[in-house]
């Protein structure tokens, strides 16, 4: 692809990795930042594009640690190019794929096959993230050093907790030698059973099957325990509970190799949602909403506030999507039967943007969380990505804070679904370049070709 050097001109350029929040330029030559701050006419190449970016912030692309891209094996849930698209939609530049795909992503052939549909067909970068097991039947040890070498970030049995705390203890002391992290889904097997949501007054007002929180924290802990016996490098995906929240704040206090993320749903979303959003409603065909089904499951009111406590004082590193689409019949179901996930990618920003209108989390810090936060838990040179320094990659987000939209499905570029639709939200990407290259513009944003 041609690089044309193209001007943002005008925007409120956020950039965690300097500190930066100002008013100003970015310069994109040759696929990457060329200069930043107010830049003269005299200085841009003979043959420039502009954008009229006044308005707008411009910020560094965002990253996404945990999404499930479900190809090979499940397409008719997601593909590759499907999943990449609706990330560009939703500002997001990297993402890294989850390894619950049919095969699994346990050797390197699997590897090197996403690697190639990624660079073919994906319009946003793509990072393959390997097994902690063997088909993740969490019996036997993956072979995590030919996975590394083909060029995994991570190691994961997401959906299929490691329940043998031998097996994890293995993996993670080859986290260490590896220095790529073990993410781990919490989930004590045992505790949560055929739960289907969080335990609690929701799920028994509905006749439903609850998930304590216990079998999130139990396991946590299990974890956390087992990277400070081997100095090994643990990260806990979409923690969801205060408890769990207070825990890794422990870790962290002790100094141990421990981070986590939290997923947008978690942060803005409770059980109530279940059955409508208001637990003392009359029932209605809202409840039992199948598209509300996520693991962990949504928890309550001070789980929320706990989790957005961690966020902003820094216990939780980053914010993660854990992008689940799912096909129609998988969610026209019975509550009970339905799939557990959601579709994010596109509506990540607008549920968040809520936080920062309230006062609850500023532009910066959430910028933050969505880029430098991820790239320094996944480390190996991400950050260069994470920033918009002169000379690294042109990956770059442009929001319109003012502009207000409402959640359409039809429209997704995802196949999956959302408890979000027909939700009115305040705040949109209107544009993601990676490399320099636009892969997402709306039609209005002017000077972008």
């Amino acid at each position: 692809m041609s690089h044309e050097p193209l001007l943002i001109q005008t925007a409120r350029i956020i950039d965690p990795s300097r500190g930066i929040d100002a008013v100003g330029d970015l310069l994109l030559c040759d696929g990457n930042i060329g200069a930043v701050g107010h830049i003269l006419a005299d200085d841009l190449p003979q043959t420039c594009e502009t954008i009229d970016a006044r308005g707008l912030v411009a910020c560094p692309g965002f990253i996404d640690i945990h999404c499930h891209l479900r190809e090979p094996g499940y397409e008719h849930k997601e593909t590759i190019a499907t999943g990449t698209r609706a990330a560009a939609r939703g500002g997001f530049t990297t993402l890294c794929a989850m390894p619950n795909t049919q095969p699994a992503i346990d050797n390197a052939s699997v590897v090197e096959w996403v690697q190639r549909k990624a660079a073919s067909e994906g319009v946003v970068r793509v990072l393959p993230v390997g097994c902690i097991s063997k088909g993740r039947h969490g019996r036997e040890l993956a072979e995590m050093e030919e996975l590394a070498e083909a060029g995994v970030v991570a190691f994961t049995d997401d959906g299929s907790p490691v329940q043998d705390a031998t097996l994890m203890r293995l993996a993670l002391s080859y986290s260490r030698d590896l220095d790529r992290p073990i993410t781990e889904h919490c989930q004590d097997l045992h505790l949560s059973g055929h739960g289907v949501m969080n335990g609690g007054w929701t799920a028994m007002r509905l006749g439903l099957a609850g998930i304590p929180a216990a079998a999130e924290e139990v396991m946590a802990a299990r974890d956390i325990a087992l990277a400070r016996l081997t100095g090994g490098r643990l990260h806990l995906a979409h923690v969801s509970t205060a408890g769990t929240v207070e825990l890794v704040r422990r870790a962290k206090d002790e100094g141990l190799r421990v981070t986590a993320e939290v997923c947008p749903h978690h942060l803005v979303l409770t059980d109530n949602w279940v059955m409508g959003g208001d637990s003392h409603s009359i029932p209605s065909i809202q409840y039992y909403d199948t598209h509300t089904k996520v693991y962990p499951p949504l928890r309550e009111t001070h789980d929320a506030e706990a989790l957005l406590e961690g966020l902003v004082d820094g216990t939780i590193d980053c914010i993660a999507t854990d992008h689940a689409p799912h096909d129609f019949a998988a969610k026209m179901c019975t509550y009970d039967d339905a799939e557990f996930g959601i579709s994010v990618l596109e509506t990540a920003l607008g549920s968040l943007m809520n936080l920062v209108q309230t006062g609850a989390v500023d532009l910066p810090l959430l910028v933050d969380r969505l880029t430098l936060g991820p790239a320094r838990v996944l480390g190996q040179g991400l950050e260069r990505h994470a920033t918009l320094s002169p000379g690294s990659p042109a990956d770059i987000t442009l929001i319109d804070p003012e502009r207000e939209w409402v959640v359409d499905t039809a429209e997704f570029a995802s196949k999956g679904n959302t408890p979000f639709q027909g939700a009115a939200f305040k705040g949109k990407v209107v544009g993601t370049f990676v490399g320099g290259e636009v892969r997402y513009r709306e039609e209005d944003l002017q000077g972008c070709v």
